[in-house]
């Protein structure tokens, strides 16, 4: 059984910068399709970004341009660069990770991180 464990929140102005990151615990971490999701305060949540295994990349149109997403296999670590921070990316972060055949969103997820960004 994976598990995840998320680190990197906190608070910062706009415009300004954070890296989540995601450690993963598991036989199976390796083999499985990795991403981030948030959700705010009366919001639904909404799929951030995803990573495949071959490294291909897919990211919200909020994000695009702004949020980066890697991942260091030796580390077992999935990460979430966020720059030019905007106050409408405010909320709760949850990386998330399951079988490439399966929806991120059914798979394993963190306890999640806290971003809250200032105007």
């Amino acid at each position: 059984q994976v598990q995840l464990v998320e680190s990197g929140g906190g608070s910062v102005q706009s415009g300004g910068s954070l890296r989540l990151s995601c450690t993963g615990s598991g036989t199976t971490y390796s083999t499985y399709c990795m991403g981030w999701f948030r959700q705010a305060p009366g919001e639904e949540r909404e799929g951030v970004a995803a990573i495949e295994r071959d490294g291909s990349t897919s990211y919200a149109d909020s994000v695009k341009g702004r949020f980066t997403i890697s991942q260091d296999n030796a580390k077992n670590t999935l990460y979430l660069q966020m720059d030019s921070l905007k106050p409408e990316d405010t909320a709760m972060y949850y990386c998330a990770a399951a079988p490439c055949t399966r929806p991120l969103a059914r798979g394993v997820w963190g306890q999640g991180t806290q971003v809250t960004v200032s105007s």
